[in-house]
């Protein structure tokens, strides 16, 4: 599913200065199967979502191999990405809600993307929202709710589809204990019916809670992968 290979990435100053600013990751390899569970930890700075941004394509590595869904992800057109990144369920660290629509829309843009109908994205829609608390909500936008709430609703856009991956960069973050219990449930019941999930945090105390094979990284290293 997932394989890094001697991955490297360089982050380079605005237009015209050709010195890097920094290697985000240094000579990072490692395999996630179909279906598999990571954890990725390390310290703020340590290149987590660099990483991220790897998988779901938002970055291409300056130098290595990635391979997704078993395709050389630097040799496949732009199209093709497009298409592929419709199978990848992102929760991104500040949401990215669209401000001019409500929790409803938010939550059925991928799905309308993938020109569902409507019919069934109503039906994904109220469900997942229900899941997640906010069935009362459906009708506001990003700056009627708060951080816990627009946190609820960037995770609820990005598993509506049943993704068959899912990347999650500190999805609990803003949520109470409760909240992100939830969401782990939620996400633990996804992988078991398939979904690929990798998912970024902090908090220590969650990895011991849902024990699974961890990638840790320090200073763009991966240091721990087991």
């Amino acid at each position: 599913m997932i394989r890094f290979e001697d991955v490297w990435l360089t982050y380079r100053h605005a237009a015209g200065a050709s010195a890097p600013v920094a290697e985000a990751l240094r000579g990072v390899s490692f395999e996630i199967p179909e279906g598999g569970f990571r954890w990725l930890t390390g310290p703020s700075g340590a290149g987590k979502t660099s990483l991220m941004k790897l998988i779901y394509l938002a970055e291409h590595p300056t130098h290595g191999r990635i391979d997704l869904f078993g395709t050389h992800a630097a040799r496949i057109s732009r199209h093709n990405a497009a298409l592929l990144r419709r199978r990848i369920g992102v929760v991104y660290q500040d949401f990215r809600l669209l401000p001019q629509l409500n929790a409803y829309d938010n939550v059925a843009l991928p799905m309308r993307l993938a020109r569902r109908s409507e019919a069934q994205i109503h039906a994904n829609v109220s469900e997942i929202l229900r899941w997640v608390g906010l069935e009362a909500k459906l009708a506001a936008r990003p700056d009627e709710l708060s951080g816990g709430e627009q946190q609820r609703i960037a995770i609820a856009r990005a598993v509506v589809a049943r993704p068959k991956l899912l990347v999650a960069d500190e999805p609990t973050g803003n949520l109470d204990d409760d909240q992100a219990e939830r969401l782990m449930l939620l996400i633990t019941a996804l992988n078991k019916l398939g979904t690929t999930v990798v998912v970024a945090t902090h908090n220590l105390h969650l990895v011991a809670r849902y024990p699974a094979p961890r990638l840790g990284l320090e200073a763009g290293r991966l240091v721990y992968d087991g």
